[in-house]
């Protein structure tokens, strides 16, 4: 097997390993000490979008939905680029799940006891977990070479994660007022410091 694709499995295994933590407790969570959730559409699409993509790069480690060998010039080198970034945004993101610690849920909504959280990467950035995950898809799938995954999350999973994420960013503000625009002003939507 390529050895690419045994670093992305490898590092999808590692990730996933690690986030099930924060999704158990999250959906407890979910269940038990919501104070606001909002019924929408965003809940459940982009996750299961995610999901699916997750699914789509599972199969490319077996070369399945991916381009052959030689299909474009210093592939080796774009590959290795995409390996990095899938490594680096991984970390990432379990790190940006960690920090929030109590206050994640895989849903959006406002725990009955939610505090905001503007330290760590969210100091820089309000969403990094999105950030992160698309980065993350993006680079698997460049080291994948996966010519299905690429569009799905260029066309479909970013778009949806920046509506999730202006949803969110609804619901904090209806809940934490003055609070949450004096964070809004000093931390960046996606990016840091752009919104």
């Amino acid at each position: 097997m390529d050895p690419i694709n045994i670093f992305v499995g490898i590092t999808m295994l590692f990730a996933m390993t690690a986030n099930y933590s924060g999704a158990k407790g999250g959906l407890k969570k979910s269940l038990t000490k919501v104070a606001n959730r909002p019924k929408t559409y965003l809940q459940k699409v982009p996750p299961n979008i995610s999901a699916v993509i997750l699914i789509i790069l599972i199969l490319g480690i077996f070369k399945i939905g991916t381009f052959e060998k030689g299909i474009i010039e210093n592939e080796e080198i774009c590959r290795i680029i995409g390996l990095l970034f899938f490594i680096g945004f991984s970390f990432l993101q379990v790190l940006s799940f960690k920090q929030l610690g109590n206050n994640y849920s895989q849903e959006i909504l406002i725990l009955k006891d939610h505090q905001l959280h503007t330290s760590g990467l969210y100091s820089f950035i309000r969403h990094p977990q999105y950030l992160s995950q698309i980065l993350a898809d993006i680079g698997a799938a460049v080291a994948l070479m996966s010519y299905i995954a690429l569009p799905l999350v260029l066309l479909i999973e970013l778009p949806l994660f920046l509506l999730r994420a202006k949803e969110e960013e609804r619901i904090l503000k209806k809940h934490f007022g003055d609070e949450f625009v004096s964070y809004k002003k000093k931390s960046g939507f996606i990016f840091p410091f752009i919104g």
